[in-house]
């Protein structure tokens, strides 16, 4: 108790003193009398809508214009071009699975999602496994998403653990204007690869809904490596008054992956049947001086998995199947105000409850019908924090922030973040800025599986990271550069047991990563416009599945009843293996998408994707198919 009294003292004693400092001062807005235009407005970087030049941090944002253009009913290979730095893995044309063989790892300026190092986030609420920490891929459609915002570089001032170097926050959709609207999207194409999505929103004076569902299957460019998922989603909204808000939803995906094994090793019976759920229900509140929310979240997953066998090493079918479920909840509650010129303080409490039951089920030999489990545990974690933004002059902010998060088992961790935000004439921004990260040791690496440790302690890191952007030729015309240095210390590895036999997962593991990361767009007027980005990326101790080079350029063209999309992505030094047998690829994709308006509720649209036809891997033995080719409708009334 102790350790939540500490907690509760830390959040009520920053809320005493800036209440001290509002009573000498006159309370104020933030000023608007700057000479640039209004930036673009982000909400995961503070809690609340802030102006993202406001921020020292860096923030891409993928809106729902370039969602639609993308086609693709995944938001991860849509970030993959879009946002530089992040890279996603892939193995196949549709699909990440889990387990072994399994894709869609988020890597993050050299950071690894799939260790739990990268949260997701739909709305703020954490999205991750509860005994594994990482990602659940699959999960993350393009249907739900308004937009997305990727903060790149550590986060855990406002969302803790597992927030290490960075969070890809999916802002859910919503309809600003009173009426219906139903649409319909279809596609079919290679591999016999079928996308199906239809969803309605409705905005009645107070009220508002969505509801959406899709179903989409593929047989895969290889012999077993089928595909199908289907999902639903809903969300309600209620404004009681002009000031407060409730909101509720609930999303359910289910899919059923095959994966062959590698090239030179084919597996058999390699299957995965998986549920995802999640619910929330947050009640909000904005005054022109203040702005807040309260917030209950529950996600929870059920796993089953059949490993498979090669028949070729003379292996035989499992004798088990892997069953887990996991679960994570948690509330959140913050509120924003401005005590005076120019200031805003974000105080908030979070409380989280994660974990799971995990076993092995058996179902042939002579222990048909046991059970052997594997992990059953829950932990805790609690938090208060602060985020400071003052704005010192017309020319500059000041943001700080800080959290006291206390875990149930490991105790605490004090994460500590600062930056300055220039505005400069020219519509110039320079950003400077140094953030913590941390992540607590998942249930995975302390109690599963023989190199276990129950002993293991936080893995942290800084980022330091230098930015500059300006707006020319009436914004027309943007473009931006980062520089970022990483110093992470006491990462788990598996390595040999200074005490013992066999392996051990100990925290002794470095990160020293720095790169560079442009981004630039030009609109050249009503019918064309271009973009593009490139991230160059240094690792000490180089990483699976972080390109050393990685570089898009795109192209749209919009006129009369035609919209056309191309792109060209280049990925160089790309790790698929490292240690004694390192090996990377290098390669080049060409996409293109297109669409054209029949009637005024009928699109017809087509996509195509490596139509190089390049042959080239991502996951070590699993080649990636060549040009793939789908082509369907678009109904909107």
């Amino acid at each position: 108790m102790k350790k939540i009294y500490s907690i509760i003292f830390f959040v009520h004693f920053i809320i005493q003193s800036q209440l001290g400092v509002a009573q000498t001062h006159t309370l104020d807005t933030l000023r608007t009398d700057r000479t640039c235009e209004i930036g673009e407005i982000v909400v995961t970087g503070s809690r609340q809508e802030t102006d993202i030049r406001h921020l020292s941090q860096s923030v891409s944002v993928v809106n729902r214009h370039r969602i639609d253009r993308s086609m693709q009913p995944s938001l991860l290979p849509i970030l993959t071009e879009q946002v530089p730095g992040l890279f996603v893995t892939s193995r196949g044309i549709m699909g990440y699975g889990v387990s072994g063989g399994a894709a869609g790892n988020i890597s993050l300026r050299g950071v690894n999602g799939g260790s739990a190092r990268l949260m997701v986030m739909i709305d703020g609420h954490p999205q991750y496994a509860g005994i594994f920490g990482h990602p659940i891929a699959d999960a993350y459609q393009s249907f739900l998403a308004e937009r997305v915002e990727v903060l790149r570089g550590p986060a855990s001032v406002l969302y803790g653990s597992n927030a290490m170097g960075g969070v890809v926050n999916i802002v859910t959709r919503k309809m600003v204007e009173d009426g219906v609207n139903t649409n319909l999207r279809a596609g079919y194409g290679s591999f016999n690869t079928l996308e199906t999505e239809l969803s309605n929103r409705i905005r009645k004076g107070r009220f508002s809904s969505i509801v959406s569902g899709t179903y989409n299957r593929t047989d895969g460019h290889r012999a077993d490596m089928g595909f199908g998922q289907y999902s639903g989603y809903a969300k309600l909204g209620y404004e009681v008054t002009d000031r407060w808000k409730l909101r509720g939803d609930v999303n359910i995906t289910h899919f059923n992956a095959s994966y062959p094994g590698p090239v030179d090793a084919p597996l058999v019976d390699g299957d995965q049947r998986i549920t995802r759920g999640m619910t929330s229900f947050a009640v909000e509140n904005s005054y022109e001086k203040t702005s807040g929310a309260f917030s209950f979240f529950c996600n929870w997953g059920k796993h089953w998995i059949n490993d498979g066998y090669t028949p070729s090493a003379g292996e035989g079918p499992q004798d088990d199947r892997f069953l887990s479920r996991d679960n994570m909840m948690g509330v959140s509650v913050y509120q924003s105000a401005q005590f005076f010129r120019g200031n805003r303080v974000t105080v908030g409490f979070d409380w989280f409850r994660y974990g799971g039951h995990a076993w092995n089920e058996y179902v042939a030999s002579e222990m048909a019908g046991t059970i052997t489990d594997l992990v059953d545990k829950q932990e805790n974690e609690l938090a208060g924090y602060v985020d400071l933004r003052q704005d010192i002059a017309t020319w500059l902010t000041f943001n700080a922030g800080l959290r006291l998060d206390h875990h149930s088992r490991v105790g605490e961790e004090w994460v500590p973040q600062a930056g300055l935000a220039f505005h400069l004439p020219h519509a110039i921004e320079l950003k400077i800025s140094a953030s913590k990260g941390f992540r607590y040791p998942i249930l995975r690496e302390m109690y599963m599986f023989p190199p276990q440790n129950p002993d293991l302690q936080p893995e942290s890191m800084w980022n330091y990271e230098i930015a500059f952007a300006q707006r020319i030729l009436n914004s027309r015309l943007i473009y931006g550069v980062n520089l970022f240095y990483i110093d992470g210390r006491n990462l788990i590895q598996t390595l040999p047991n200074p005490n013992g036999s066999g392996m051990l997962n100990q925290n002794s593991g470095r990160i020293e990563n720095c790169g560079v990361e442009i981004q630039t767009a030009y609109h050249i007027d009503n019918k064309w416009s271009v973009n593009g980005n490139y991230s160059y990326l240094h690792m000490e101790n180089p990483l699976v599945a972080a390109p050393k080079h990685k570089l898009y350029a795109g192209v749209d063209f919009s006129r009369g009843r035609w919209n056309v999309s191309t792109g060209i992505q280049y990925v160089g030094g790309l790790y698929t293996a490292v240690g004694e047998y390192e090996s990377t690829e290098d390669f080049v994709l060409w996409n293109l998408r297109a669409s054209f308006r029949v009637l005024q509720c009928l699109d017809v649209w087509a996509r195509g994707e490596n139509l190089l036809a390049q042959q080239y891997e991502i996951n070590a033995g699993y080649p990636m198919p060549r040009a793939t080719v789908l082509a369907g409708f678009n109904v909107n009334f």
